[in-house]
């Protein structure tokens, strides 16, 4: 089960609902429906997860809801 917050919103340059996980630096994903992307984005943080392992960097716990000032 995911559990890092995500970000979702629709881009009219791409055409596509864009996901970011803000607590993996550089893990995004897109999708043409909102479900699609948030699909999308459970495939990309896995593999975020699994690369960061093969690397041997540290992997963030998720902190649940992020606030932002």
């Amino acid at each position: 089960m995911i559990r890092y917050e995500v970000i979702i919103y629709w881009s009219e340059e791409d055409q596509a609902f864009i996901v970011e996980v803000p607590e993996l630096p550089g893990c995004m994903a897109d999708g043409a429906t909102y479900q699609e992307a948030l699909a999308n984005t459970e495939v990309i943080i896995q593999e975020w997860i699994k690369t960061a392992q093969e690397l041997g960097r540290l992997i963030p716990e998720p902190r649940g809801r992020l606030v932002y000032a």
